[in-house]
């Protein structure tokens, strides 16, 4: 019998490693925590989250619900694992930051198709792999991948935003609520007056950064992870229509409306940690607390982890990969996760199983699935591998990728009519598979 490495223990390397072992495939898992660091990791758990601990929107009316359904539908893994791991979100996917890695930790090591191998991978091994060695991949093993792919690595850069103890929140000033408020008041909601905002925006305007190592300098930033110090760089009142927009979040207390909202998200299923939305940063750690502490609630808060930045790597996939996921010159080689350009939990996720369904066809001799564009996964694949991308960039899931459908001209600008054509299209089209 076949078996199969995996290279990597994160989302898209623990989902890969599950869909072999449930189709009676032995598989090789390899993953160099805790014996070689990653800078952004703090455990040596499987599918540990580093940065934000949502999954994003848990319904079809958004690209990433969506998605998820899809990954439901074909068999997914690891998003049994988060539903069951969830915590209070709102609208959204959000899970307990330990329980779930904990939970796939458990299932891995307690597979007996599975062999975890906790030592670094050096380079591309011979036989049958999946890459997802995301994107903090060790430089040994990126070095083999740019020779492997005969072009340079791309990279951008990924911050996390700083965790607090809930307790250490003034409930006099902050209040409980979900946007427009949907679903359960989810969210601890810190509001500002004008005055406040102002105060906290020349904080943080004028606060020093941690220095950037010579080859980070010309860094690029995904723009759905750009580090709150930039985006307020681009504008007094960026942070006021992004992360802090208060349409939506009213203290029944008070009735008013806020000038800007700070958001923070549940962390744990204990509800003893919280996270702050948006504010992913590289702020030097005295200038967070100083920052952190300027918010009306979060005077004494207690800081349990501060925000921190690092480079994320990924390859050039038009160039060297199929929508299959399979590495275009070598039949027996795929890649899944954060690596392959696409960017976000959820998708890590998707691509792994993707990748493991894949080479689970393989070695069965059955045709590969590729989806369609008419479903998200689908889109997702064939935007990575599109060879007609002259500046390939991550992305993640969203309707513009999708293949459009046609709608009334009166209709035409109802958004949630068209996702929802699309969402059953896509259904429609999986359970037929």
């Amino acid at each position: 019998m076949e078996i199969v490495n995996v290279i990597g223990a994160g989302l898209a390397g623990s989902e890969a490693a599950l869909q072999l072992a449930k189709r009676g495939i032995k598989v090789n898992l390899y993953e160099m925590r805790p014996k070689k660091a990653t800078g952004a990791h703090k455990t040596d758990k499987f599918a540990e989250f580093v940065c934000s601990n949502s999954l994003g929107a848990s319904d079809c009316s958004n690209a990433s619900g969506l998605l998820k359904k899809e990954m439901e539908l074909l068999g997914g893994e690891l998003i049994k694992i988060a539903w069951g791991c969830s915590v209070p979100a709102g609208n959204a996917l959000a899970i307990d930051r330990e329980l779930f890695p904990q939970t796939v930790t458990d299932k891995i090591e307690n597979n007996p198709l599975i062999n975890v191998i906790k030592e670094e991978v050096t380079e591309i091994p011979e036989g049958y792999v999946i890459l997802a060695s995301g994107p903090l991949t060790s430089e040994s093993l990126a070095n083999s991948i740019k020779d492997f792919t005969e072009s340079e690595h791309l990279h951008f850069f990924d911050a996390i935003a700083p965790i607090v103890e809930k307790d250490s929140i003034d409930f006099d000033k902050a209040f409980w609520a979900s946007r427009y408020d949907k679903g359960e008041a989810s969210y601890i909601n810190c509001p500002m007056n004008k005055e406040q905002y102002e105060k906290f925006y020349n904080i943080l305007i004028n606060a020093p950064k941690i220095e950037l190592k010579e080859f980070e300098k010309n860094a690029k930033f995904f723009e759905s992870c750009l580090p709150i110090e930039v985006l307020a760089s681009r504008g007094v009142d960026t942070l006021r229509f992004g992360p802090m927009k208060p349409v939506g979040l009213v203290d029944k207390r008070t009735g008013e409306e806020n000038y800007a909202v700070v958001q923070l998200r549940q962390d744990n299923s204990a509800q003893t940690l919280f996270n702050l939305v948006g504010f992913q940063t590289n702020l030097k750690w005295g200038s967070q607390k100083e920052l952190l502490q300027s918010i009306p609630g979060l005077e004494n808060v207690n800081i349990v982890r501060y925000g921190v930045m690092h480079r994320n790597t990924f390859i050039n996939s038009p160039k060297v990969l199929n929508a299959s996921l399979q590495a275009r010159k070598r039949k027996n080689l795929f890649f899944a996760g954060q690596l392959t350009g696409t960017e976000g939990y959820t998708e890590s996720i998707a691509t792994g199983m993707l990748a493991g369904i894949n080479m689970a066809r393989l070695l069965n001799n059955e045709e590969l699935l590729e989806l369609p564009k008419i479903t998200m996964l689908g889109a997702l694949t064939q935007y990575i591998s599109d060879e007609n991308h002259d500046k390939f960039q991550p992305i993640n899931s969203n309707w513009g990728i999708v293949d459009p459908v046609e709608l009334p001209k009166k209709e035409r600008k109802n958004k949630k009519l068209k996702a929802e054509i699309i969402s059953k299209r896509s259904i429609d089209y999986i359970n037929a598979i």
